[in-house]
């Protein structure tokens, strides 16, 4: 991973932890939210030994709304809210539209208009973009890949395969 962790990232857990696991993910990708909840299984499993990082990369060419979540859910994080965002957009991507996100924008008590003007503004863009070049600079070309403790896992996303990969990083 050419790109390392800072705290400009989504973190959740220690940074100090012995095991990092990195994903690069697009909201409207349907293997994103496949393991979205296997992640949630692994964070689970491993507790305060786990840091998780959660970085956009949103495919444009083939998700159109894939962008506009990513700036819904910086725009949720920039009111200490982006974990509840990322999980929302997922548990409801099959409804993933504009009306959603002005939705789940609501459910988390933030204003329909912030999301009006971050989307018109491209508030976000910058972030959005930042975290897409390092995961191209980390020959990241598809979503989900993932990273652990900076080196790319290229295995299975199944919950087995990841607390195998994950216990045998040498630390």
């Amino acid at each position: 991973m050419k790109v390392p962790i800072t705290v400009d990232d989504h973190i959740e857990g220690d940074l100090n932890a012995p095991f990092t696991l990195v994903e690069y993910g697009d909201y409207e990708c349907p293997f994103c939210e496949m393991v979205s909840p296997i992640i949630k299984r692994v964070q689970k499993h491993f507790g305060k030994q786990l840091t998780f990082v959660y970085r956009n990369f949103p495919q444009t060419e083939m998700h159109p709304y894939a962008e506009i979540a990513a700036e819904a859910a910086e725009l949720a994080g920039s009111h200490g809210h982006f974990w509840e965002m990322h999980d929302l957009i997922y548990e409801n991507q099959e409804a993933l539209s504009l009306e959603l996100l002005f939705e789940l924008v609501e459910k988390l008590g933030l204003s329909r208009t912030d999301l009006k003007n971050t989307l018109e503004n491209k508030t976000f863009e910058k972030k959005i973009r930042n975290d897409f070049n390092g995961g191209v600079r980390s020959g990241v070309n598809g979503t989900p890949t993932f990273f652990i403790n900076d080196l790319r896992y290229n295995g299975s996303f199944e919950y087995d395969e990841l607390i195998s990969a994950l216990n045998h990083t040498i630390i």
